[in-house]
């Protein structure tokens, strides 16, 4: 699964308050959403904290954010460990400096042995990014001679992006009513079924959570067979009256 939390600035705003009351309220939906998960056996959880693009925000917003980051990281990774989550961040971090890097790099330590939910939060970054930065890597396996160019596939290029090892999201939702993906994991969401809601993030409770599941849980996925195939009906036999014909 995979999440965009969009609204916390519009939440608090509507509620008279500094837009990084938002941010914080925000946090209590990221921990009600790794407990959810946890409880159903959902393995992977990719939440979308900071983008490449969101430095383009106010110099306030921005410093407030990442201390607000690590402010959740002295408070939630023992947490974490304790509920057997393995946590790690994906990104370019590099940019937010020695101090929030050691936090990151200490709780991905703490937890990388853990056997429950993997929890990622994609931090600094871009899908386009993320392509960009496999790229780089496969061409020097390229330029070293131990790869020919030709054979460049798909499969190739993908070991070298951030999620690898990683299945590909089954659902991905976005909360705050937009209806994009925001160069959020470009190449992993190419057959992600999508569930937008109008909810603002930290609005998103176990009952919004369960509305998405249920929405996901009506579809019918395909990835480019016909609807007959995937229910393994005969190619001339009508569809089944009411299903589901989502891409």
């Amino acid at each position: 699964m995979a999440v965009i939390m969009d609204g916390n600035g519009r939440w608090a705003k509507g509620r008279g308050l500094p837009r990084v009351a938002g941010h914080r309220k925000g946090v209590e939906a990221v921990r009600e959403l790794v407990t959810a998960c946890g409880e159903l056996g959902i393995p992977y959880l990719t939440l979308f904290a900071f983008s490449s693009e969101n430095w383009r925000r106010p110099e306030t917003e921005v410093r407030l954010l990442l201390e607000l980051f690590l402010m959740a990281l002295d408070k939630e990774v023992k947490k974490l460990h304790t509920s057997k989550v393995r946590f790690r961040v994906i990104g370019d971090i590099g940019r937010f400096g020695p101090k929030l890097g050691a936090r990151i790099q200490e709780a991905e330590v703490l937890t990388r042995d853990n056997q429950g939910l993997t929890l990622t939060i994609a931090a600094n970054y871009g899908g386009r990014w993320d392509i960009a930065q496999a790229c780089k890597k496969l061409s020097r396996t390229v330029a070293a001679g131990l790869l020919d160019p030709e054979s460049i596939s798909p499969e190739s290029l993908e070991p070298h992006l951030s999620m690898a090892g990683v299945p590909e999201p089954d659902l991905f939702i976005r909360t705050g009513g937009e209806q994009r993906i925001s160069n959020f994991l470009l190449w992993q969401l190419a057959y992600t079924e999508l569930y937008f809601t109008p909810a603002l993030w930290p609005e998103f409770d176990r009952s919004q959570f369960d509305l998405a599941l249920a929405s996901f849980a009506c579809r019918q996925r395909r990835f480019g067979q016909t609807g007959d195939q995937v229910e393994g009906k005969p190619a001339d036999q009508p569809a089944r009256a009411g299903s589901s014909t989502n891409a």
